[in-house]
């Protein structure tokens, strides 16, 4: 009889190779010994499609899907590569491109419409969950919408009355999406030096739904055959996200949750308890978690959680909803994007709540695993499993659905396994800063002002500014590139700002805390972080708020002294570990903005030579900024170093500078 050969089972990945985090290491030990998958061991079973990675397969109609692989020694004279219509490399990487814009955009302002049809709802007094409480954004934001927040009576200039300046701009928000005419109201907040480089290059959104849809018209099969007219209309819409959708967005949830302001908490795994009911929400609008906060805080239904025999309800984050009720609540974040899995392989969740974006299906196989309920909430996010239970958010009934989420949650934890296993690792952080509270921190309830930050950028204490923000991306060691470019930036006196799972990855790290900059900083950042009380790495809460670093920025050009427009300023952006299309929105935007722009991973650019050098060298002559790509993150980190040490030159103020005592005198000249 021939002897049966062994087969193999499939490759696993190793889980110190995959992360950094050693909670995660456990975690990922533990599902590979229950017989789970994750995506860690799916990172290792399938490689990636080395010509899509570089944007240049084609599958726009169905004579495709056409693949334009680069020669094995480059490209030396002509570019003859064509697909069957003859669209060149540079054609279809220009369309895929802005298609990932499109996408992006599409997700960050549909999310910001979600939040303005609520704030309709709360403004017209439709529903009792939700109420204005945070006047004073209100009336900030409502004269950028063309609200007037004061009327003229008898001749006397008299204050409107609040409900209805609330009505106004709930609707002339919501009118930002499909308007027929005229460009987006938000455009003007951008420095006027910047509004005047998109009005002259022809770039101002008109509203946010026409410039995705015309992207989606212009990449059709046999329409815009031009990539640098392609990217035109990315731009138009990269845009409108940024300085629209997602900035309405933070701006609405500001004024119906709060404008945040710096708390403490915790992050990781660690944060769940074993002898508590332990409620995870995932995903990235608040308007749901909000009410869930606020029911798990309800004495009866803390009662109703001791009767099932729980000492209590611990709720806790993944993603952007984590950094939502993090940044508003004190909230802890769980877990990162790549985690989230991780998070049911403990045994000890016994509900997680979704909505949209970022959602793994594979967490309904996971869940079968264990006793976790998996709830999806959001009518155009379902999973086809069969044990996903799904309860459709109303915000008329906002109060009830979360109730009847949270009970269930809680009825749960009585049907636990006996093999809970939560990670110790947790770490403490400092989050919710913005544009308001960082104003206050530098100056003080009646001094505010940037002018502080700007002065010790121009004296040299500070060295520049870097946003770093982003997913994880699993072809990445999870959390390595976030941290290591994060603490190359800080040794070398950059202050960062940070949104999403890198704010939660720093997090993790230890670095969201004033006692971090003692440890990691350069000796100028390190003052300033303990004079002021501040980290050094400053979380300024989910994704779509990037626009608070637009807007914080903006500021920072307000104050004076470093030039009259963003693309002056020393300062940068990345995203080390990016994964989805929101990125590539919100890289784009920022490098509208004049903002250099470095990704780590990959760019889906670099098999069109010709239309990746105009991304990364030819865009700066038309915007001051400009896409990079560094896969090592201490180079990545260099890289924006070198940028911020370029944009100090030519300011003037790369020379080191003697502190200077002043008098009452000099300081009243600085007001004059």
């Amino acid at each position: 009889m021939a002897e049966l050969k062994k087969t193999k089972g499939p490759k696993l990945a190793d889980p110190v190779a995959a992360t950094i985090d050693t909670a995660s290491q456990e975690m990922i030990a533990r599902a590979q010994k229950m017989g789970i998958d994750t995506v860690f061991d799916r990172a290792v079973q399938m490689k990636p499609c080395a010509i899509g990675m570089q944007g240049i397969c084609c599958k726009n109609c169905s004579m495709g899907p056409c693949r334009l692989p680069l020669p094995k020694g480059g490209i030396e004279g002509e570019d003859t590569r064509k697909g069957l219509c003859g669209a060149t490399a540079n054609t279809i990487a220009a369309r895929n491109f802005i298609r990932m814009i499109a996408g992006g955009a599409s997700a960050h302002s549909d999310h910001g419409r979600s939040v303005a049809e609520v704030f309709r709802s709360a403004a017209r007094k439709e529903t009792d969950a939700y109420q204005i409480k945070d006047v004073n954004k209100l009336l900030e934001i409502a004269p950028f919408l063309d609200v007037a927040v004061t009327v003229e009576e008898d001749g006397e200039v008299k204050d409107r009355d609040v409900d209805e300046i609330a009505v106004e701009v709930a609707e002339k928000a919501i009118n930002e999406w499909g308007k027929p005419e005229g460009e987006l109201l938000y455009a003007k907040r951008a420095p006027e030096a910047l509004y005047e480089k998109w009005k002259k290059n022809g770039v101002i959104p008109r509203n946010i739904d026409r410039e995705i849809v015309e992207i989606m018209h212009r990449t059709h099969m046999g329409v815009d055959q031009d990539y640098k007219n392609l990217i035109k209309q990315g731009t138009r819409a990269a845009i409108a996200d940024g300085w629209g959708g997602s900035m309405l967005a933070t701006d609405l949830q500001d004024v119906l949750f709060g404008t945040p302001y710096p708390l403490q908490s915790e992050a990781n795994l660690g944060v769940m308890k074993e002898d508590h009911v332990n409620l995870i929400v995932h995903g990235h609008e608040p308007v749901l978690s909000e009410m869930i906060v606020a029911v798990c805080q309800k004495p009866e239904i803390v009662e109703y959680a001791k009767s099932k025999g729980a000492k209590g309800i611990q709720l806790g984050g993944i993603c952007c909803t984590a950094n939502e009720i993090l940044q508003r609540h004190g909230i802890p974040s769980a877990a990162t994007f790549l985690q989230q899995e991780l998070a049911i392989i403990t045994g000890a969740c016994d509900a997680m709540v979704v909505d949209i974006q970022c959602i793994m299906q594979n967490l309904a196989n996971v869940a079968k695993c264990f006793h976790t309920k998996l709830i999806t909430t959001h009518p155009i996010a379902k999973m086809e499993q069969d044990n996903v239970i799904h309860i459709e958010f109303d915000e008329h009934y906002a109060l009830e659905d979360a109730d009847k989420i949270v009970r269930m949650a809680i009825d749960n934890f009585a049907n636990r396994g006996a093999e809970v296993m939560i990670p110790r690792q947790k770490a403490t952080q400092v989050a919710g800063f913005g544009v308001e509270s960082i104003k206050y921190h530098l100056g003080g309830t009646f001094r505010g002002d940037y002018y502080t930050l700007n002065d010790n950028i121009i004296n040299g204490r500070i060295r520049g500014i870097a946003g770093v923000v982003g997913c994880n991306n699993a072809r990445t060691r999870h959390n390595e590139g976030h941290i290591q470019v994060v603490k190359e930036l800080i040794k070398n006196d950059v202050i960062v700002l940070t949104t999403g799972c890198n704010g939660i990855a720093c997090a993790m790290e230890g670095l969201l805390t004033p006692e971090a900059a003692a440890v990691h900083c350069g000796p100028g950042l390190a003052e300033v972080c303990e004079t002021v009380g501040i980290p050094p790495v400053l979380h300024l809460g989910s994704c779509v708020d990037n626009s608070r670093i637009l807007l914080a920025a903006t500021e920072v050009v307000k104050a004076g002294g470093l030039g009259k427009d963003i693309c002056d300023v020393p300062v940068a952006g990345s995203a080390p570990e990016w994964m989805s299309e929101k990125a590539i929105s919100i890289g784009h935007y920022f490098v509208a903005s004049g903002v250099y722009t470095v990704f780590g991973v990959t760019l889906p650019t670099s098999g069109a030579p010709v239309f990746h050098d105009y991304l990364s060298k030819e865009l700066e002559k038309v915007y001051g900024g400009k896409w990079d790509l560094e896969v090592d993150p201490i180079k990545h980190a260099q890289l924006m170093i070198a940028h911020i040490d370029k944009k100090r030159k030519e300011l003037g103020i790369d020379k080191a500078r003697e502190r200077v005592l002043m008098d009452m005198a000099d300081r009243q000249a600085l007001d004059a």
